[in-house]
């Protein structure tokens, strides 16, 4: 009997082909095999209960083709694709797809659904013998999901075209992402930085030893300082309070998909996008739990391994199992937390990021089934006899015992030693001085800080969180700065136009409130078409209603392709810098006309000479890897300008034209080789000057790229190649 089982990805499938015997079949669909198509026209049936008209998706019609002479050579189909709403969802558009539906198909007990949360031998065989039917409610959850974000992003994404610029967008939960973004920024522009000092006296005890304390006060003024100074100088210094206290850190819950993303932002520094397809490689080969998850629970029998493996690594008083309560109501704790699927495994040899992702899971999982870690603090408290002082104060922390920091060291931070001291001791002041500061705005959100956000708020679930950022980043809403969001001028344009003409629409309770009927459909509490049809009614009407009222986003702020070119009135573009965002002229560089943002001036390329065979224009430019010059424009007829790099020593202040044209003269051709009838070339790289023959490549070390001759280039052709530390490549047979 032949059974073939589909999975989604080629890699897992391979996985799981190793767990089953000679009967089984296993290939993969390679994700969504069907979706709603692009143009919205006849996307959804909005009169007939909202039903969608999906599409096979063109890339996916060969594997269609496969899967279908797959199945029918096949006397069962079991659906083993991911266990989750987008996982269930895949497993029925199989089924229609494949035709398995139809009258005279597979029965309904020849097509069958498995799933499991992770991809080891005894749970691939164990889900095998527990087959069901499709969840038509997760089923359903998922495609009112996707229906719903195409009626509000095609609706929305359509006004903003009248409105604000044409090739703009919106979506349901991208542009909460973008609002709560613009929000901090606001804050961050009305900010006004105030004076502040911080106080430090440098003290001794009376053993000799050095102990600096800080001011309770942070005065805000030059005069109060001042007098405390002068006070503190003459007063004496007492230890007039010594507190001790033990304190129990507790260790943190397993990883859900939003814990691992935000630590291994903090930790590893990833994009949650980089997180993910590393967690996805590490699931499909087996090494770890599901990694699409919003539950903390972990199965009993892990729970034993991992406990087993704490007495054995650490000792039994380190062992503390612990149960944890999801924080997220909707939570389905029928699922697992992310872990390892042999907790005795503590590393893995799949790819730098699969490993460094699997060691910070280990030791999460680890550390949550331990006991607290014990630390001693101790705070030291002198106030000056003197009037009107200020409390100085310091505090001291060390680690009685490590209990979870064992397994995760990483958290545990530097040990503050405070030296013996007593109270009632007097101080010797060596000196006391004062720091001037100013008081920060807040910072803008992080990708780790805003998917802690989006889930403080009950925006978005664990598997849209990467998605989101990633939308808002293509979309050019927003610029990565390292690991900081910082929203662009387009960003703010459409993010302010949405909260004045939609803000009910982008609220936190209204995106909250949606993804909770989005759960209740899938718990099977709720009625699809209901549902979509309750949100959609009044959504129409405040559309037409704000399409009336809408003005023009002029008056909210220019769109940058309104704003005229001071030079010559043609539209100016948005452009990017290292210095900031500016406007530029689009018949830039005819025209150098720009107009500075961000506080910046921004100074037009600057035009060298002309080419004397084409007459065109030299520009000197700045890229990535450094100054280059350019011989003209890029146009559409003229896409890859002739471009040549400027070496680093030279002074652009001194650069001629006759240089430019130097650099310009590269690559050159030599001739060709008198044995293969190909040319060589001398030209400069990224790693310096070099010649090349048909894929032979030698780098330059005394002679010039621009005068070396043919004769010179043979000689050097005819040398042995040498191949990494001075070892000669072998010799062709």
């Amino acid at each position: 009997m032949t059974k073939l089982v589909i999975v989604e990805s080629p890699a897992k499938a391979k996985t799981i082909e190793k767990y089953l015997g000679e009967d089984y079949v296993v290939k993969a669909s390679v994700g969504h095999v069907r979706d709603l198509p692009k143009s919205n026209k006849n996307a959804i049936d909005i009169e007939n209960g909202f039903t969608p008209n999906y599409e096979i998706v063109a890339a996916k019609r060969a594997v269609i083709d496969e899967l279908k002479t797959a199945a029918k050579k096949a006397d069962q189909v079991i659906l083993a694709t991911d266990p989750d709403r987008e996982g269930e969802a895949i497993a029925w558009h199989l089924v229609q797809a494949l035709g398995l539906h139809k009258a005279g198909a597979k029965k309904s007990g020849d097509v069958q659904r498995v799933v499991f949360h992770e991809i080891t031998k005894d749970a691939v065989q164990e889900a095998m013998k527990h087959p069901r039917a499709i969840d038509e409610n997760l089923r359903q959850a998922q495609e009112a999901r996707r229906v719903l974000d195409r009626l509000v992003g095609y609706d929305l994404s359509g006004l903003i075209w009248k409105k604000v610029r044409y090739g703009l967008s919106a979506g349901r939960v991208q542009s909460p992402a973008l609002r709560i973004l613009m929000e901090r920024e606001r804050e961050i522009r009305a900010f006004k930085p105030e004076d502040y000092w911080i106080l430090t006296a440098d003290t001794k005890t009376k053993s000799g030893d050095a102990l600096v304390l800080t001011a309770t006060e942070e005065p805000r003024d030059q005069k109060r300082v001042d007098t405390i100074i002068s006070l503190g100088e003459k007063a004496e210094w007492p230890v007039t309070d010594i507190k001790e206290t033990t304190v129990n850190r507790q260790p943190k819950p397993p990883f859900t998909t939003s814990t691992i993303q935000q630590a291994a932002s903090t930790r590893l520094g990833f994009s949650p996008s980089r997180t993910m397809r590393a967690a996805q490689k590490l699931y499909e080969s087996g090494h770890i739990t599901y990694m699409r998850t919003d539950s903390t629970t972990l199965a009993a029998v892990a729970q034993k391994q991992i406990v087993s493996v704490i007495e054995s690594e650490y000792g039994k008083e380190f062992a503390r199992p612990t149960a944890y309560k999801s924080a997220s109501k909707n939570a389905q704790e029928a699922h697992e937390a992310i872990r390892p699927t042999d907790v005795g495994k503590q590393s893995v040899k799949k790819g730098d990021d699969e490993d460094r992702l699997y060691e910070l899971i280990w030791r999460r999982t680890v550390a949550s089934q331990m006991v607290p870690a014990q630390l001693s603090q101790t705070k030291v408290e002198s106030i000056p006899d003197a009037k009107d002082m200020p409390a100085f104060t310091v505090t001291g922390s060390r680690v009685i015992f490590p209990g979870w920091l064992a397994a995760d060291p990483a958290s545990r931070g530097e040990d503050v030693t405070i030296p013996p001291v007593e109270k009632g001791e007097l101080l010797k002041l060596k000196s006391l001085t004062g720091d001037a500061r100013q008081t920060q705005p807040p910072t803008r959100y992080s990708e780790a800080g805003l998917i802690k956000e989006l889930e403080k708020r009950g925006i978005g679930r664990p598997s849209t969180y990467a998605a989101i950022i990633k939308t808002i980043e293509e979309r050019g809403y927003v610029l990565k700065e390292g690991r900081t969001l910082m929203p662009t001028d387009t960003g703010d344009v459409v993010s302010t136009f949405l909260e004045t003409y939609f803000a009910d629409y982008i609220s936190d309770s209204f995106t909250s409130e949606m993804e909770d009927e989005l759960d209740e459909i899938s718990r099977g509490e709720r009625d699809y078409a209901k549902t979509l049809q309750e949100f959609y009614t009044p959504f129409q009407k405040e559309l037409a209603k704000r399409s009336k009222d809408a003005k023009k986003i002029t008056d909210l702020g220019p769109a940058p392709k309104e704003f005229p070119c001071p030079k010559c009135g043609s539209p100016m573009v948005m452009k990017l810098a290292r210095n900031g965002t500016f406007m530029s002229c689009s018949r830039f560089p005819d025209c150098d006309g720009a107009r500075a943002h961000d506080g910046k001036e921004v100074t037009p390329p600057e035009e060298l000479g002309k080419d004397p065979a084409s007459g065109e224009s030299i520009f000197v430019l700045e890229g990535p890897y450094g100054p280059y010059v350019q011989i003209g424009v890029k146009t559409p007829k003229n896409k890859k300008p002739r471009r040549a790099s400027i070496p680093k020593e030279k002074d652009l202040s001194t650069l001629t034209i006759e240089e430019a044209l130097k650099y310009l003269s590269l690559p050159r051709e030599l001739g060709v080789h008198p044995e293969s009838g190909k040319a060589i070339i001398a030209n400069i790289g990224r790693f310096g000057p070099y010649i090349g023959h048909d894929g032979d490549f030698r780098s330059l070390k005394t002679d010039d790229a621009y005068a070396i001759t043919l004769k010179r280039a043979l000689e050097i052709l005819k040398e042995p190649k040498k191949v990494g530390r001075g070892r000669f490549a072998k010799k062709k047979k």
